[in-house]
């Protein structure tokens, strides 16, 4: 199983000595990638729940580095560990900025991009980027065949009623086209990823839940005539470690280990760890992420 992590971005860590530090020592330490997610803002009075925990929002997320400058300063520094987006709320942007965006960090690392997208799930993000809220899924269905456009063709042409791309170059290319992991957890996200996507961007789920959600996903592959063994599932975990706790959402390294190590027997192919909301400086960061590491390293990906 790949263990990847991710890059301090948020709260105590949205710095860029950190950045630098975690992603030049994650790379030694072996992990297999680091990931940035795509937080905007912490409304005082938010309309919608956040999608873990207790429903509030992370204090940590209060703060938050952009995730293409994050990922272009990581590249910078590392030669190997791929680049993911976990997940970038995918309608907030015109897609041919969304495609340079990705498209840059892909170029300047040299092909170690990972493109993980989502629909975001706060409305006041929405309104706040002049985005409807409203018909979402329909925006993110176009987004991700414009993308598949810009990546594949060239000259490129598109037109939608949201958007028209005139007959053009748009350059560079990925160094190959970058693997998609798609997010969600409603059937038809499932469905979509199974369709179209190369993985599945999941959370730390009750078992039971995750291999239920990952069934519908290898279902539509193979609906859509693919083949639901080349897709990936790759679960992030955001813990809390502590002594006394209830895993995966917290625990000890063992106990949360312990789980993670049961979702990779039920499929996990990948897991995320996010030690911002429990590390307390860039080393206590960096020696759980050793911890974790450690018990996980003899975790057998699944066939």
């Amino acid at each position: 199983m790949d263990i990847g992590l991710a890059v301090p971005q948020c709260g105590r860590f949205a710095a860029l000595p950190s950045v630098l530090r975690v992603a030049r020592e994650a790379e030694a330490m072996g992990f297999a990638d680091l990931w940035a997610g795509d937080r905007l803002m912490t409304p005082l009075r938010p309309k919608d729940r956040y999608p873990a925990g207790d429903g509030r929002i992370p204090e940590a997320h209060r703060v938050f580095l952009d995730p293409f400058a994050v990922l272009s300063v990581a590249a910078s520094v590392t030669s190997v560990v791929r680049l993911g987006t976990s997940a970038l709320n995918a309608c907030w942007y015109p897609p041919p900025v969304l495609a340079r965006s990705l498209t840059t960090i892909d170029h300047l690392s040299g092909g170690r991009l990972v493109a993980g997208l989502g629909l975001g799930w706060s409305s006041d993000e929405y309104a706040a980027t002049g985005v409807p809220w409203q018909d979402r899924a329909k925006r993110y269905d176009a987004t991700l065949d414009a993308l598949e456009a810009i990546w594949t063709t060239d000259p490129v042409a598109f037109e939608h009623e949201l958007w028209t791309i005139a007959p053009s170059h748009i350059e560079p290319k990925p160094v190959r086209r970058p693997p998609l992991y798609l997010a969600g957890f409603a059937e038809s996200a499932l469905r979509r990823i199974g369709r179209r996507a190369d993985g599945w961007l999941t959370a730390a789920l009750p078992i039971p839940v995750l291999t239920s959600m990952w069934q519908t996903v290898c279902q539509s592959a193979e609906q859509a005539g693919r083949d639901p063994g080349a897709l990936r599932m790759v679960l992030r975990a955001n813990p809390v470690v502590t002594d006394q706790g209830t895993p995966p959402r917290s625990g000890t390294v063992a106990q949360i280990s312990a789980y993670l190590s049961t979702a990779a027997e039920a499929g996990v192919h990948e897991v995320i760890l996010d030690l911002q909301h429990t590390a307390t400086s860039d080393q206590h960061l960096l020696e759980l992420a050793g911890a974790f590491k450690d018990y996980l390293s003899t975790v057998s990906a699944p066939s």
